[in-house]
């Protein structure tokens, strides 16, 4: 299994959080994923990166905040995410890069 150039711009990064440590006890890892990256295209990239079998992905988009920057009012950048639920007996160490 050779990881495809595309499957890297389809996972941007791990999402390291109290919450995603402990989805990590029910065989779930979280990551942020490109905008218009579909879950059969986040299922393929994770499977193939990883060499793990996905049961199931589920995303959400987490909408920019309106923030105050040095006096100036900003706004973040919608994110989106993407919980993936791996077969049992998979793992997947995020702590280690790629």
């Amino acid at each position: 299994m050779s990881a495809d150039p595309r499957h890297y711009d389809v996972i941007v990064s791990p999402v390291i959080t109290e919450k995603a440590t402990n989805l990590s006890e029910l065989n779930k890892v979280v990551f942020r994923v490109a905008p218009k990256a579909t879950k059969p295209q986040i299922k393929e990239a994770v499977e193939k990166l990883f060499e793990v079998k996905v049961k199931s992905v589920n995303t959400l988009v987490t909408k920019g905040k309106t923030k105050m920057f040095r006096g100036q009012r900003g706004q973040r950048s919608d994110v989106k995410k993407a919980i993936v639920t791996l077969e049992e007996g998979q793992t997947i160490d995020v702590t280690t890069g790629l």
